[in-house]
């Protein structure tokens, strides 16, 4: 028997701005934004975005509908690590001329650490301040040891 996660759901803010979080600032594939309805017969979408040539498991972008749902925006593990992104590159799905215009600066031996202030204020809005800055400082520390 094989078996295989399809989607996780991602509570989100708004459809468009975690699409363009998403396909813009991590370089993923928007695999599918399909018109639906909610069980109360409401308009929603159906929004499936996964890593470039993953092939595997999507994150399935679910609008917040109720207070509830909305509160557990940037929180939705309690305060624990929700996914795990390996990428050779953190920052390697910008399109060229926003890498160009990204801010450099010197990093632990000697290495260029490469941050974007738009990257940042995207992930604060997508996972909540603290979270972000973490998860920032960790691809510092990994780009450092490359």
């Amino acid at each position: 028997m094989s078996q295989t996660i399809g989607y996780i759901t991602l509570v989100v803010r708004d459809y468009d701005e975690a699409i363009a979080f998403f396909t813009r600032s991590l370089g993923f594939d928007l695999i599918e934004d399909t018109p639906s309805k909610d069980r109360r017969g409401r308009e929603k979408r159906w929004v499936l975005v996964a890593p470039r040539g993953s092939g595997g498991t999507a994150l399935l972008l679910a609008k917040a509908s109720t207070n509830e749902e909305a509160a557990s925006i940037g929180n939705q593990t309690g305060g624990r690590v929700f996914l795990f992104l390996h990428t050779d590159e953190l920052l390697a799905g910008l399109p060229s001329d926003e890498r160009k215009r990204r801010e450099v600066r010197q990093g632990a031996k000697g290495r260029r650490i490469r941050n974007s202030s738009s990257l940042r204020r995207s992930l604060r809005q997508q996972v909540g301040f603290v979270e972000a800055e973490r998860l920032l400082r960790i691809a510092a520390k990994f780009e450092a040891k490359r």
